[in-house]
């Protein structure tokens, strides 16, 4: 009976799109930050719609004041990146409304935030949302699905973790 919680090995994670859009490859998105994968490897979604949702299922341990990013750590210990545009922080919560707190558990697909996709689009740098996994320590194998449409819950990425 034990030794199923026991056993170690190879276990795949599947994270589905937050939001409905395109999936490109993170070195398009127009920051170095992003692109060049300083906080994390991972895709991004150009968004259709201004409802973001939970990639995956887990516990939500970051939630920016200003509503435009959000932190999730997964069952297996993955840590999340969600970054609603670029540069959008410098709106100050403007068109942004939080679903969650800090604490809340989630499953994938649960509405996270809403925000006003036109404000972004007129004050922000891009709309284009990255989705990071932020401790890549942790992950032996990562493959994206670039898509030019998905919808809320299509798979976008899958990586392999061992235990």
């Amino acid at each position: 009976m034990f030794k199923k919680w026991l056993k170690r090995g190879p276990r795949e994670v599947v994270a589905v799109a937050p939001v409905q859009g395109r999936v490109v490859a993170l070195e398009e998105v127009p920051d170095p930050v992003f692109a060049e994968k300083m906080m994390g490897d991972g895709v991004a979604v150009e968004p259709q719609e201004g409802i973001l949702c939970a990639p995956v299922d887990g516990e939500v341990v970051q939630l920016f004041p200003t509503h435009h990013a959000i932190g999730i750590r997964s069952a297996e210990g993955l840590e999340w990146l969600l970054h609603i545009g670029l540069e959008t922080v410098s709106m100050e919560g403007e068109g942004f409304s939080a679903r969650v707190k800090v604490g809340d558990q989630v499953k994938a697909g649960d509405r996270l935030i809403e925000f006003s996709l036109d404000r972004v689009k007129e004050k922000a740098k891009s709309t284009i949302t990255p989705i990071i996994i932020t401790n890549m320590d942790k992950v032996n194998k990562l493959e994206t699905h670039i898509k030019d449409e998905v919808q809320t819950g299509d798979i976008i990425l899958t990586c392999t973790i061992s235990f």
